[in-house]
């Protein structure tokens, strides 16, 4: 038989009980085997008969605690007992008692060990404050488990490790109540002295419990008790903007303590002057709204009740002012001179300065300088502060620059060579720089056919181009003027006529016609190189200077005039007139 056999309440347990005889040759002919239960009797155990079997009869007894849940299987070298529906009561020894006549007696016993599992643990916690000043310990918990065989064990853990016993610290009471059906509930209490380190404690009770061959454990939920402390240390921190403040921020502040219940705040606002004053706040929240740099301070926060205790915040609102520029607004400078314009802008940061001009960068640092002024040097010129440490800080300003002077009467010198026909039209152009605006005005003579076709303005520059017929020589005058100087340029125009070859004739008398007049051509070309060259020589023919401009010819059928245009300025550069093919007749009165 084996010693012991575990089974589970409500189970079914099995014991077997085999036997052998020695020493005999042949099996006795009367074998009788009894199974024995042991009750429990005072002062000893008195056991009681469950099953009866022999070679003439088998019985269960009757009237017993097994007499309706046993079954028997016998066999030649053993008997089976099967127990149903285990029952705590069948935590016991049953013995078997075989008696072999002359082969001999002999008698065992198998130890019947039925389990229960308890219930999962309950925990229940208290719910209101303790404080860690109390002297003693203070109940926190209490666990329960029901139902259990053998006992169960009750452990508490604090963040899941078991609590060291302390009687200083610590105390437990168990109270284990046994059921009629021969089941256990412990109950058990826990007493703990906390501390300010226990405010995030978790407290949980594991219960311990023995299985066939194991023991098993069952952990409740974690619970959080609610430790009461005194404030000690104080600060003050700032919740919001992230990062650097600047003026029109809403800045949080949150005071923060390390007591439970948090205290009762207040707020002050310590000056550079050591003035102090009292903030609005909202428990251990106070709101600057839209500061400027008169809140910078030192703020502090206080408890009502300890006024030695306090938290400070060094607050800096940083700013940057409105860039001021020097010149300011609108400043008029002469051509050819210097002028050095400031940007400057106050802040609490570190700065950076660009110049632009037509969006286009012309200068870095809070310094711009204008050297030797043109009038392309006219226009609006802005300065950008920004601050490198905080991108949104910046700001800007602007300075008009108008560069006055005399016209100045502008244009490239190129050659073109164009045929004009006689009565063609040509086109004479001027444009002027300058401050005030110049104007334009032409004197042409020796054509009462012109007109002017173009006339417009931009911001320091006037163009005027005229239409003029040249049937003629053409003397013409350009004249820009403004409140400051006048400039003039001079068109020369001169008209000269060609004769066009007669169509060759084919015949013996056309030939000497021919030849005769090829030879008066060529003695009147020697006459009038003779010509010219004594009018060059008495200073009255400009030829091959740098103002005569020839216009290219246009071949006709027709009788051609060629027109050649002499341009005079002041400084006798030469520019070059076009002129418009066409037939269309313009008309001014001089």
């Amino acid at each position: 038989m084996p010693n012991v056999l575990e089974a589970y309440r409500g189970e079914s347990a099995e014991l077997t009980c085999n036997y052998t005889f020695s020493k005999i040759k042949k099996l006795p002919s009367n074998i009788t085997t009894q199974w024995f239960v042991e009750t429990p009797a005072e002062p000893f155990g008195k056991r009681w008969r469950i099953f009866y079997d022999s070679s003439e009869i088998k019985v269960v007894d009757k009237n017993t605690n097994y007499s309706e849940r046993m079954d028997v299987r016998s066999e030649i070298w053993g008997t089976h007992i099967l127990i149903r529906d285990l029952q705590i009561s069948d935590n016991r020894e049953f013995f078997c008692q075989v008696n072999g006549m002359e082969a001999g007696f002999r008698e065992g016993k198998t130890q019947l060990k039925v389990f229960s599992p308890p219930t999962q643990p309950v925990i229940e916690w208290v719910t209101t404050p303790i404080p860690v000043t109390n002297v003693k310990p203070s109940k926190v918990a209490s666990c329960e488990t029901r139902n259990g065989y053998p006992k169960p064990n009750i452990t508490w853990y604090k963040d899941r490790r078991p609590l060291t016993p302390d009687p200083q610290r610590m105390k437990v009471d168990t109270l284990t109540t046994k059921h009629s059906d021969g089941l256990f509930s412990v109950h058990s209490t826990l007493e703990y002295q906390v501390t300010r380190e226990d405010k995030y404690a978790r407290f949980s009770c594991v219960v311990s419990y023995f299985v066939p061959r194991s023991v098993w454990m069952l952990e409740s939920n974690t619970v959080r008790i609610l430790v009461h402390y005194p404030t000690t240390t104080l600060e003050l921190k700032r919740e919001s903007p992230p990062g650097l403040v600047i003026e029109g921020d809403t800045v949080t502040l949150r005071c923060v303590g390390n007591g439970m219940p948090p205290p009762s705040y207040f707020f002050i606002k310590i000056e550079e002057s050591g003035s102090k004053s009292n903030l609005e706040s909202k428990g251990d929240v106070a709101t600057l709204n839209a500061v400027s740099r008169n809140d910078s301070a030192i703020y502090q926060c206080r408890v009502r009740s300890n006024k030695t205790l306090n938290g400070d915040h060094n607050l800096t609102v940083h700013y940057l002012d409105p860039a001021v520029v020097v010149p300011k607004d609108l400043e008029v400078m002469l051509i050819g001179e210097d002028l050095t314009a400031t940007c400057n802008a106050l802040s609490s940061l570190e700065t950076s300065t660009v110049w632009f001009k037509d969006k286009q960068q012309v200068g870095t640092g809070n310094t711009l300088h204008l050297n030797n002024a043109t009038y392309n040097t006219s226009g609006e010129y802005t300065c950008e502060v920004t601050c490198p440490s905080m991108p949104d800080l910046h700001t800007r300003g602007s300075v008009h620059i108008i560069v006055q002077g005399s016209p100045q009467l502008v244009g490239t010198e190129q050659e073109v060579q164009q045929d004009k026909g006689a009565g063609r039209m040509v086109n004479l152009m001027c444009e002027a720089l300058g401050h005030p605006l110049p104007s334009i005005t032409w004197n042409i003579d020796g054509s009462q056919s012109w007109h002017e076709v173009v006339s417009n303005t931009s911001d320091h520059k006037t163009r005027s181009v005229v239409s003029v017929k040249g049937t003629s020589n053409i003397s013409a005058l350009c004249n820009a003027s403004n409140d400051i100087g006048t400039d003039i340029k001079y068109f020369s125009i001169e008209a000269v006529g060609r004769v066009t070859p007669a169509a060759p004739f084919h015949s013996a008398e056309g030939n000497g016609v021919i030849i005769a007049v090829i030879v008066m051509c060529l003695v009147m070309l020697a006459i009038g190189c003779g010509i010219v060259y004594c009018l060059y020589k008495k200073g009255k023919l400009s030829c091959g200077r740098s103002g005569k401009k020839e216009i290219t010819k246009e071949k006709n059928n027709k009788e051609d005039v060629v027109v050649e245009m002499r341009i005079n300025t002041k400084k006798e550069k030469a520019v070059l007139l076009k002129a418009i093919n066409g037939d269309k007749n313009g008309h001014n009165e001089q």
